[in-house]
Parts: C-alpha cells; sequence; structure tokens
C-alpha cells in the first residue's frame, strides 16, 4: 500500500474538495487540476469548461462519487 492510498482504495484528494472547487470555479478547471489531472485541467481552462458543458458533467459526476484521481483512484468521503 503506498502513501497516497488507503486500506478501501480511495485515493488521497478529498471528495468535498473537489465538489467544492467544480461548483464555484469549474469552468477554470481548477478541480482537475486539484486531483492531478494537469493535461484536461489546462484544456478545461482554455475552452471554459468545455463551454461550461464539461463543467457541468464534471460537477455531477463528482457529486455523485463517479469521478477518480490521475491514478484512477476514487476520491475520499
Amino acid at each position: 500500500m503506498t502513501a497516497t492510498q488507503t486500506a478501501t482504495g480511495t485515493g488521497s484528494k478529498s471528495w468535498v474538495v473537489a465538489l467544492v472547487l467544480s461548483f464555484f470555479v469549474g469552468v477554470l478547471g481548477i478541480h482537475r487540476f486539484y486531483v492531478g489531472k494537469i493535461g484536461t485541467g489546462v484544456l478545461m481552462l482554455i475552452t471554459f469548461g468545455g463551454f461550461g458543458l464539461w463543467a457541468l458533467i464534471d460537477f455531477i459526476m463528482i457529486a455523485v462519487g463517479k469521478f477518480t484521481d490521475k491514478q484512477g483512484l476514487a476520491l475520499a468521503r
């Protein structure tokens, strides 16, 4: 088990922090930078969250618990 992984298979990034970042600055992709997805974060920054649609989809995915970090681990609740 690594330092960034807990026994339940979740990552070290907080679900609540990702949800709040997505809600307030989702169109800038800050939540993607937070979970380590730098490439798609830059893309969201350039396209203003895919003109809002991509940001909305990410917000919904985070809210229902289907969003993962860079390593593919679920966000810690």
